[in-house]
């Protein structure tokens, strides 16, 4: 245990879209404190990290996804 917050990029970790919610989920079972998302209204165009950024539709549902193992790990978050 480290007396410091966890933050996990899930984005750059991975750098594909698919491998965020699961990688996320993990954080959260291993401590994470902070994650960080990229998030973009159109990844497509994005002039960097396109491939990795999820869209706010996507983002909303990864929020909803997460929360089941945030609440299991004693943990609440928000969007900021």
């Amino acid at each position: 245990n480290c007396h410091l917050p966890i933050i996990f990029d899930p984005v750059h970790a991975t750098g594909v879209m698919s491998y965020v919610e699961p990688l996320a989920n993990a954080a959260i079972a291993s401590g994470a404190y902070v994650l960080m998302i990229e998030v973009h209204p159109c990844p497509a165009k994005a002039l960097s990290d396109g491939p990795q950024s999820l869209t706010f539709p996507a983002f909303e549902q990864l929020m909803q996804d997460l929360k089941p193992y945030a609440d299991l790990a004693g943990r609440t978050f928000e969007a900021r």
